[in-house]
């Protein structure tokens, strides 16, 4: 290595591969470098923060979602990561961190971001969700599957490989583009699994699940159009416009900006909605209604229908003529003396009170009075009755 040959930024004592980390005539590893470590400091941030909120969730169902929404963030992080495999130059180790971990990365996002969407799914039409552990094996099992294929592809590709030669140095970063991204169907198939399954979410009865669906579906949008960017201008674009040295800046930029949609567009909201209290309540199911409580305080205006009480007296055969004589022949409602005002607290005795009351005087003075009944000529009552009302007059009076 020649020392003076070193950029301008780079200390000549380094390594030529590590020039693109400090060189100040091409900034773009300078400016990827700043955007990897900053992503990889909220990551961490990120994911501190959510284990200490463990404790301040009061909803179950968004406490089960805490070991997906830290799988993301532990992938963010790798993600953000094997940026730096990008900028430096390529040589045998970054080769096969680069074709290994860039497909096993994405697919662990992914897989978390299919599993939360199934969740979803489940809860609107079953009204309650798997658990959290069968959900994280869930997304477990789907990232397995891209780690195994990774694995053959390198054992075929470089261990097995018949046509090795020892002299050829780096050979795991020769390469075609195609056989690249030919590598990475199966993690196209789960970025097609997070958009289709995040789509009947958006019509949940709730709205704070309307809202994880929306993050998950919007994460998807966003990560398909730089993966259909990044795929056009590494296959096509750059060898169009001649610039065929932008191959590693386009993989880094696309790493970088997805690793930075997972943050900004799930991550960070479902970190901000874990403590945050539900306002919704449960409705009822259809066909259901809730009643208020019937209160016990009742207005000047409400009145009770008053129990029927009893007559504790015996009526009085003599006056039952008088008495059917002067009732109403037309039903009179029992509410009609209501007039809207409170009733009064002065007592009114009534008829059969006084009736009561004399008997008991006269009992005290000269004697109970004997009743006399009623004549069997109807024309011969009216006569009897006056005189039996003229001898009490008489006895009171003596």
């Amino acid at each position: 290595m020649d020392p003076t040959s070193a950029p301008r930024g780079c200390d000549p004592s380094i390594s030529s591969i590590f020039y693109q980390l400090c060189d100040l005539t091409s900034v773009w590893g300078i400016v990827l470098e700043a955007c990897a470590a900053a992503g990889v400091v909220t990551s961490f941030m990120l994911f501190v923060i959510l284990l200490a909120s463990l404790p301040f969730v009061t909803d179950k169902k968004r406490k089960g979602m805490v070991a997906l929404q830290a799988s993301i963030l532990v992938f963010t992080l790798g993600l953000f990561g094997l940026t730096f495999a990008f900028i430096v130059d390529r040589y045998s180790t970054s080769c096969v961190a680069r074709r290994f971990l860039f497909g096993v990365l994405f697919s662990g996002c992914l897989s978390c971001l299919v599993m939360h969407g199934l969740w979803l799914v489940l809860l609107q039409r079953r009204g309650s969700g798997p658990r959290s552990w069968t959900l994280w094996l869930g997304a477990l099992g789907l990232w397995l599957v891209e780690v195994i294929i990774n694995t053959e592809w390198l054992i075929l590709t470089e261990v097995r490989n018949p046509s090795r030669e020892p002299t050829v140095p780096d050979l795991p970063c020769i390469i075609a583009n195609q056989d690249f991204v030919m590598a990475l169907i199966y993690v196209m198939v789960l970025l097609l699994a997070v958009v289709l399954i995040a789509l009947p979410s958006l019509k949940h009865k709730h709205k704070q699940w309307r809202r994880d669906g929306a993050f998950i579906l919007v994460t998807g949008f966003f990560t398909s159009a730089i993966w259909v960017t990044w795929i056009v201008m590494y296959i096509y674009g750059n060898r169009v416009f001649g610039h065929a040295s932008w191959d590693d800046p386009t993989l880094g930029i696309a790493v970088v900006s997805n690793a930075w949609v997972f943050l900004c567009f799930y991550a960070i909201p479902e970190v901000c909605l874990l403590t945050q209290q539900n306002s919704e309540q449960e409705q009822p199911p259809d066909g259901e209604h809730v009643y208020p409580a019937r209160t016990l305080v009742y207005g000047p205006n409400r009145k009770e229908s008053e129990p029927t009480q009893q007559n504790l007296y015996v009526e009085n055969k003599a006056f039952s003529m008088d008495e059917a004589s002067i009732e109403p022949t037309k039903p009179v409602s029992p509410y009609g003396v209501y007039n809207g005002q409170p009733q009064s607290c002065v007592y009114q005795p009534t008829e059969i009170a006084l009736i009561a009351k004399r008997l008991k005087a006269m009992d005290q003075g000269l004697g109970i009075p004997r009743a006399t009944a009623p004549p069997l000529n109807p024309a011969s009552g009216r006569s009897s009755l006056s005189r039996s009302i003229e001898s009490l007059t008489s006895q009171e009076l003596s």
